[in-house]
């Protein structure tokens, strides 16, 4: 399954409509949205809840006052947070490029799109499905559902209302780094395959929210035993790429790890992210030359993850992806 990521963002500016519109043109299977909530309970569709990094929000006076510092998910950040803007605020803003320094091609199509909704998105979908004759997806991920629950702004249950008419297993996948939201989109009978997605370090924020820090970690989830546990409420794992990688002292990639094969061993689907082409994202042995926005040997990183035997890529230029499945 070929994921385009934020659509195609690596030739897009994230999360717009061109993005995802591309990245179904350029043959992905599908595409994943992040999914936070605004001021008012409407879902939109933004890498964070912090959107300064991927809008014009500060070049827009009237909303100087609502620049803040917040902790989520204990990390500290200053900027402007979709929950303090209501839709018809949030809909004045323009997308732009997250990392124009290294697309500096994408930075160009900036302010051309604004935010989108999900259910915008649901509309591309079907729109995209009809015009390209072929049953297209989504991959959701539901993010800070422990914070935004917090400040009452249930994801789980916006999430549900809007989706259930139209989700079914063989086109939505829902996906987050909290398992407690997963399970309680399952429990609202949401018709889709569930996906719990595992950071290379660290611990879930809803369990260091319940234990503090004799929290779980990813790690220990990815064990025999926790894979096993985890095959009993979810249908799959997604993992950062550096945990299907096997690397030498210097950080080269030299093989791939086992965990697909434990992982398929309990009968869980295995996803990873994010398979990109510019030099800043690759290995070092599969980069060529010094400048990080050049490509690299994107190719030769992509069979070797590929070759790991995963059931799905998010990829933030999905046509390449697709080159290397035809190799």
């Amino acid at each position: 399954m070929v994921i385009g990521h934020r659509g195609a963002s690596g030739y897009r500016p994230e999360h717009t409509r061109s993005a995802y519109e591309l990245a179904f043109a350029l043959g992905a299977d599908a595409v994943e949205p992040d999914i936070v909530a605004t001021k008012d309970g409407v879902l939109v569709l933004r890498h964070e809840n912090e959107v300064s990094g991927t809008t014009d929000v500060a070049e827009h006076p009237e909303f100087a006052h609502l620049r803040t510092t917040k902790v989520i998910d204990g990390r500290t950040l200053t900027g402007w947070f979709t929950e303090d803007f209501t839709w018809s605020q949030l809909a004045t803003l323009h997308a732009r490029e997250r990392i124009p320094a290294i697309r500096g091609d994408s930075a160009t199509f900036g302010d051309r799109w604004g935010v989108l909704r999900l259910s915008d998105l649901l509309g591309i979908i079907d729109d995209q499905s009809e015009r390209l004759g072929r049953e297209l997806g989504m991959v959701a991920e539901i993010k800070h559902a422990t914070y935004f629950a917090s400040l009452g702004l249930p994801l789980d249950e916006l999430f549900a209302a809007e989706i259930a008419a139209w989700a079914t297993p063989t086109r939505l996948v829902v996906e987050s780094f909290e398992e407690t939201v997963l399970s309680l989109v399952r429990q609202r009978n949401v018709p889709a395959r569930y996906i719990y997605l595992v950071e290379a370090s660290g611990s879930p924020a809803d369990l260091v929210a319940r234990f503090g820090r004799k929290a779980l970690s990813y790690s220990a989830h990815l064990t025999s035993a926790g894979l096993a546990r985890l095959a009993n409420s979810v249908d799959g794992v997604s993992v950062d790429k550096s945990l299907l990688l096997r690397k030498d002292s210097d950080g080269n990639a030299i093989g791939t790890t086992d965990l697909v094969q434990r992982a398929h061993a309990v009968g869980l689907q295995v996803f990873t992210w994010t398979l990109r082409a510019e030099n800043k994202f690759l290995s070092p042995n599969f980069r060529r030359g010094s400048t990080p926005r050049d490509y690299g040997d994107w190719l030769g990183e992509f069979l070797l993850i590929l070759g790991s035997g995963v059931d799905g890529v998010f990829a933030d230029q999905p046509d390449l992806v697709l080159d290397a499945l035809a190799h």
